[in-house]
């Protein structure tokens, strides 16, 4: 079967007063109907990575490939029209931080209901019943009350649940989820995963889970990429985490915490120059 989404040499950069800045150099993967993720520390080209594939970049940014496919569309000459049926219906994304993500002067539901209905031919009713069963399996209560209350007025974690609802609602095939969990308590944030993983699981989706929590990672995810300075230092299975071969990843694997060990000195990252390269 071939993959789903393949990318190759992806690179991201951007011009300043300075000089070009290099987001993403040469990043190269390929994802099936799995859970694939990526992890590394801020500024390492992992949410650069994901807006890329979604064209959500600014437009200054320069952007190479030597292939960005999804299902067979080039997303790199795709027309901004080919973009839009695709963006929220086929593929989408769940941003990091909802205060950023919602619009303050639209209700919650009706934000669900107009992603549904620029992609999906259904009635009001019909879409609003949809929506409320979203808002539901995010594990949002009371959701017909939520459904008309403005972002201004819900938690931040309610926010959060209320934006990975408005993404999942059209059903896509590829959900690229960057830091969706961030928000959340321990318990919120398993229940979503949940949701999560059964649409992997029952829809065929496939999923890039963005994050900095390694912990999450290996226990949530098929496979995972570890990138560092805009590229990939390593790629391997999540259950063999623990195994990293390369210095970076078993650096941030040495600064997690651990119950019951004598860490004093805290461990620190000892970064390496060609770690870069």
């Amino acid at each position: 079967m071939s993959p789903l989404l393949t990318v190759d040499d992806l690179r991201v950069s951007f011009p300043t007063r300075t000089g070009t800045v290099q987001a993403v150099r040469g990043v190269s993967f390929t994802l099936g109907r799995e859970r694939l993720g990526i992890v590394g520390e801020s500024g390492s080209g992992k949410s650069q990575t994901g807006r890329a594939i979604m064209g959500l970049t600014p437009p200054q940014a320069e952007i190479s490939a030597k292939t960005l496919n999804f299902d067979g569309i080039d997303l790199l000459s795709a027309t901004r029209k080919q973009k839009r049926s695709l963006r929220g219906n086929r593929i989408a994304m769940i941003l990091q931080d909802p205060k950023y993500s919602l619009n303050p002067v639209m209700s919650i539901g009706r934000q669900i209901v107009e992603t549904l209905r620029t992609h999906e031919n259904v009635s009001k009713s019909e879409a609003r019943d949809r929506a409320i069963a979203m808002l539901e399996a995010v594990q949002i209560r009371d959701a017909a009350r939520v459904f008309d209350l403005h972002p201004h007025e819900v938690s931040g974690g309610m926010g959060q649940r209320a934006m990975i609802a408005m993404m999942l609602v059209a059903g896509p095939e590829l959900l690229i989820a960057d830091e969706p969990t961030s928000a959340l308590d321990v318990t919120v944030q398993l229940e979503v995963l949940s949701v999560l993983d059964r649409l992997v699981a029952d829809r065929g989706m496939g999923l890039i889970f963005i994050s900095h929590d390694l912990r999450l990672v290996s226990s949530f995810c098929d496979r995972v990429i570890v990138m560092y300075a805009g590229h990939v230092v390593e790629e391997l299975a999540a259950a063999d985490l623990a195994n990293a071969r390369h210095p970076y990843t078993q650096g941030l694997l040495s600064c997690m915490p651990t119950i019951g060990s004598d860490r004093h000195p805290l461990p620190v990252l000892d970064r390496k120059p060609e770690w870069a390269l």
